[in-house]
């Protein structure tokens, strides 16, 4: 699948150091480094968001970044991590994929008022595009995802 986007250069921050960069769109699919620590761009695992982070990758990165809130003690959550990580290897570039844990960021999981785990949002430019609770397995992710991507 093509990523589809109508800019030439999208910004998006760096998995290891943060760092925002800015990314050729025809040049997703050929590996990027950061232009400041030099790791992959995409690490085709998901990315652990905290509170310190979540603004720098889901409101300000242009690519879509679909977040699974989670909470260690969730059976269904554990049973999905797994589906959640092969579904990073299957969707990046074309969107980031990150975890949020509840339990340590109850003010997030507040904010978008997440009231059953596991709960998975797409975001695009740090709005939200689409909401699904409940354990899938990878394909039906990746599936739930494309559908959505604008």
């Amino acid at each position: 699948m093509e990523l589809m986007m109508s800019v030439d250069t999208l910004t998006l921050a760096c998995p290891h150091c943060d760092a925002l960069n800015r990314v050729p769109a025809a040049r997703m699919h050929d590996e990027p480094n950061c232009g400041k620590c030099h790791a992959p761009l995409f690490a085709r695992k998901p990315l652990t968001l905290s509170a310190t982070n979540f603004a720098l990758h889901v409101e300000r990165s242009e690519l879509p970044v679909l977040v699974d809130f989670w909470a260690p003690w969730c059976g269904p959550c554990r049973m999905m991590a797994p589906a959640f990580e092969e579904a990073a290897r299957m969707l990046e570039p074309q969107m980031r994929l990150a975890k949020l844990n509840t339990e340590e960021e109850q003010e997030l999981a507040a904010r978008f008022a997440i009231r059953s785990i596991p709960t998975m949002i797409l975001f695009r430019s740090g709005q939200e595009v689409a909401r699904q609770s409940g354990a899938m397995n990878a394909g039906a992710i990746a599936h739930w995802a494309r559908s959505h991507e604008l």
